[in-house]
């Protein structure tokens, strides 16, 4: 094993223009990636596709390797994909206790290594993990019930480009003081006082890292490589239903670290079976300084009132809405609202629930549309999107789990179905649970309770206002009171755009307005698009800015006067 200072030293200057580029990045807002999202042969290799899908196919049943992991004893969480089949994958058993001493033994050296020799080392994890992106993308699969595609391109480059994003914040805003100076201060008698200082960006402690079922990659990598380059060790703890994904991500870290001269432990795994408390338990201690959280309200809430030795950053849930008032493109409308409710089953934290339009309806190029005729073709503009069973299965993928059938049970009983959620057969796994969007018809004024509460998967609502005026104000009240990752706005009118903006920023949203081509509501481009918002109750942090990595290390001095012969030299 190489010396750690000199392989570190070596993988900065391999992947210094790749970090440089990406702070450009964020700096621009420009289109960039180097992580191509096509899994084409001509793109990752002839064998790429082939050899990801066999090295999956060969765990399954199987004990996972991660070599020199501390810990004793199996856990087997019971993953199984919602295609229809046990994983049977057993993992090392790491208690809490254990999970945390040992990342805080490993510590010292990756402290004392310094942004450059961290920001290679993560930039050169994020190179193997991209290598492994077909493995990554079957893992992703048959864990959240995305299809191959979506897995491949969100669970393998888009979540590498999040991670590189958050690697390339975090080094720059090390970078952002000299590591040393001479400082002199002038006196009138007695000479100049004049001492050397030094400056180092010290991790805050234990990184502790809670991951969600549907996007298991995704939304973990910015937090995981933000506290590794920021000097914190992370503890990496799955949910029970995704650990295959995150488990692949651990092994592919240590192996980095420990070919770079550094201890694997600075990425441990604990994973453990439906029903345990071990993610309660690690945000309490004391030695767990940040804690990185996607998934239910109700456990992001307990986190950010009770976690009070760490600096947590969250993503719940939320009321993403969608306000309706004209639109010069009203296939293009349909036909893009249809897809985004669609992609995935709606199983995504940025899926359009609410759409607020005026009962009497809004001026289209086909004419005016009521609420009632508005809601009959968005149903009809699902219908046709998801008519070809294999066009749908590659859309919906599968439902990840009971609490999704569980909601999508109780809709069909709200307001008045105007689409009802339907099974689909999948033309390559018979098992798959496979379900079509439910779209309800709801009045803002008697529905209230209904819509202000997230449901999360495939339920979405036309809700009735008075007016244009009245769905803004209904939108900046809803978002400020229950929070929202995404929003959006159909309008030729100028004036009501400008409303809609400045209701979305009290709101603390971020907007998009007439979306009716290839971009879609639900999805965000790294290095480009800012994803969360700290401005409304659906998250505490942004993926990523600057705030998401300033709160995860401390710059500290150390400072000695300047004796005259030291001065003179």
């Amino acid at each position: 094993m190489q010396n750690a200072a000199t392989r570190a030293s070596e993988l900065f200057a391999q992947h210094r223009t790749l970090l440089e580029r990406a702070v450009a990045a964020t700096e621009s807002r420009e289109h960039w990636t180097p992580y191509p999202e096509s899994p084409s042969k001509s793109v990752y290799g002839e064998d790429a596709a082939k050899l990801g899908e066999a090295t999956f196919r060969e765990q399954i049943g199987r004990p996972f390797g991660l070599p020199g992991h501390p810990g004793e004893g199996r856990v087997a969480p019971e993953e199984h994909s919602p295609y229809g089949f046990p994983l049977g994958i057993s993992y090392p058993r790491l208690s809490t206790v254990a999970a945390v001493a040992a990342a805080k033994d490993a510590t010292a050296a990756w402290r004392a290594a310094g942004p450059d020799a961290r920001a290679g080392v993560a930039a050169e994890i994020l190179a193997r993990l991209n290598a492994a992106s077909f493995e990554i993308a079957h893992a992703v699969q048959h864990t959240s019930g995305q299809a191959f595609v979506m897995a491949f391109q969100a669970g393998g480059p888009h979540a590498q480009d999040r991670g590189l994003e958050a690697v390339a914040y975090a080094w720059a805003a090390q970078k952002k003081h000299p590591e040393a100076a001479r400082w002199s201060k002038p006196q009138r008698k007695g000479g100049d006082l004049v001492l050397d200082k030094k400056f180092s960006p010290v991790g805050r402690g234990v990184s502790l890292l809670v991951a969600c079922n549907t996007f298991p990659t995704w939304n973990s990598y910015p937090g995981l490589f933000a506290s590794l380059v920021t000097g914190n060790p992370v503890v990496v703890k799955p949910h029970p239903g995704a650990v295959l994904p995150l488990a692949i991500t651990v092994r592919i870290a240590r192996e980095v670290l420990a070919e770079a001269g550094f201890s694997p432990d600075l990425v441990l795994l604990v994973a453990e079976e439906p029903g345990g408390r071990d993610a309660a338990t690690l945000a309490l201690d004391p030695d767990v300084r940040i804690i990185d959280f996607t998934g239910s309200t109700e456990f992001g809430d307990w986190l950010e009132a009770n976690a009070r030795q760490a600096v947590v950053y969250t993503e719940k849930a939320g009321l993403n809405t969608v306000v309706l008032d004209s639109t010069d493109d009203y296939r293009g409308l349909l036909g893009n609202l249809a897809f985004s409710l669609s992609l995935y089953s709606g199983q995504m934290c940025t899926t359009p629930q609410n759409l607020l339009i005026p009962r009497e309806g809004f001026v289209t190029d086909q004419g005016p549309r009521t609420a009632d005729e508005f809601a009959a073709d968005l149903a009809a503009a699902l219908d046709k999107l998801l008519g070809d069973p294999a066009r749908a299965a590659g859309t919906l993928g599968a439902i990840v789990n009971d609490g999704v059938r569980e909601r999508l049970a109780q809709a069909a009983g709200v307001g008045r179905t105007v689409r009802p959620s339907t099974p689909a057969a999948h033309p390559e796994y018979a098992d798959a649970d496979v379900r079509t969007p439910l779209v309800a018809r709801l009045d803002a004024e008697t529905d209230r309770e209904v819509y202000t509460r997230e449901w999360f998967g495939p339920v979405s609502f036309v809700i009735g206002t008075d007016s244009t005026r009245h769905s803004l104000e209904l939108f900046r009240e809803t978002v400020r009171a229950h929070g929202a990752l995404t929003a959006a706005v159909h309008s030729t009118d100028e004036d009501v755009l400008a409303a809609a903006e400045e209701a979305a920023l009290d709101a603390g949203v971020h907007l998009s307005e007439n979306l009716t081509g290839q971009i879609f509501v639900n999805q965000s481009s790294a290095f480009s698009d800012f994803h969360g918002s700290a401005a409304n109750p659906a998250a505490s942090a942004t993926l990523s800015d600057a705030a998401f990595v300033t709160g995860r290390f401390a710059v500290l001095q150390s400072r000695r006067p300047v004796v005259a012969a030291e001065e003179s030299a």
